[in-house]
């Protein structure tokens, strides 16, 4: 049974699992979170899709006020990853459409994020307009589960480079062979949007074939990444990504995965463009969003991260 404390709430740890067939009582549909799959079983973890935050926490935990409480239980995760067992989850990953962030949304998140520090949940927040949980969630969260087992396995990556000084530091650092025979980063998901690129500009549907990408890391904010590919003159598919760890890490830097992140959404928006004009950024803009990272350059742990940049 959850301890209580005296007004009825639960421990700060008090966190339950679904059952193996990803629910803990009713069925995904019952929340309204959109289907995104069926479980995924990896690296001797197991995620699970659709999750409301109220079945996984059962009970109000202490220091959480009752509006927060009835806001936060009703939202959902987009995957909660757990052991086999169901013993504890790890942590959730969630999508969020910058477009849908109201302020309503904004606050809501609030409140559940709030719920999740209470607990000790372990949160994995991306911000893209082109990644969504059915459609890449799978990759993606397959690919953390990744990530985080070799963490898991080669301990603080400091401490790893001095046993392994030649060896990888982060699962996306390891090398190996690529499929066109050339070695490489294997696990680097940007990897194929930029072969695509290449392939699109042989194809004359591109005047660059060069994918572009930068990597920003805000000071008490989210990790941002960039990625644009020119595909006419002046006028670019152009994907910005945020990630916020909240309490969370798979082991690769979070302005890294976010940039890798954004390539990745670029060369879905090159694929979706068969048979359709996908909408374009011009040159203006993007020099637009350019200055404005100028302006608030103080407030960048890596302030330079973008003066090699250019759109002209």
């Amino acid at each position: 049974m959850a301890k209580t404390g005296n007004d009825g709430s639960t421990s700060a740890r008090s966190i339950r699992l679904p059952d193996q067939h990803g629910a803990t009582g009713r069925g995904a549909a019952d929340h309204g979170a959109a289907p995104v799959g069926g479980i995924i079983e990896r690296a001797g973890r197991v995620a699970r899709p659709n999750q409301r935050l109220g079945q996984v926490v059962p009970r109000r935990p202490e220091g959480i006020t009752g509006n927060q409480w009835n806001s936060a239980s009703r939202s959902a995760f987009d995957f909660l990853v757990s052991d086999p067992a169901g013993r504890a989850p790890s942590y959730a990953v969630e999508f969020v459409d910058p477009g849908d962030q109201t302020v309503q949304a904004r606050r809501g998140d609030r409140m559940k994020h709030a719920v999740c520090e209470a607990v000790g949940l372990e949160l994995f927040r991306i911000e893209s307009s082109t990644l969504r949980p059915g459609t890449h969630g799978r990759r993606i969260v397959e690919y953390v589960i990744d990530a985080r087992a070799f963490l898991e396995a080669t301990g603080d990556p400091a401490e790893f480079a001095e046993l392994s000084p030649g060896g990888p530091m982060s699962y996306r650092d390891i090398v190996g062979r690529l499929p066109d025979g050339r070695d490489g980063h294997v696990n680097d998901l940007g990897a194929m949007a930029r072969a695509a690129a290449v392939d699109a500009y042989v194809n004359r549907e591109l005047v660059d074939p060069i994918l572009r990408s930068l990597q920003l890391e805000w000071k008490n904010g989210p990790a941002e990444g960039w990625a644009w590919l020119q595909v006419r003159s002046g006028a670019y598919l152009f994907e910005r990504v945020r990630i916020w760890q909240h309490r969370f890490t798979c082991g690769i830097e979070p302005a890294r995965l976010a940039e890798d992140l954004a390539t990745l959404a670029v060369g879905e928006r090159l694929r979706q463009r068969d048979g359709a004009e996908a909408p374009l950024v011009d040159r203006e803009r993007l020099t637009g969003e350019l200055d404005v990272l100028r302006q608030r350059r103080d407030e960048l742990e890596n302030p330079y991260a973008f003066d090699h940049v250019s759109f002209d």
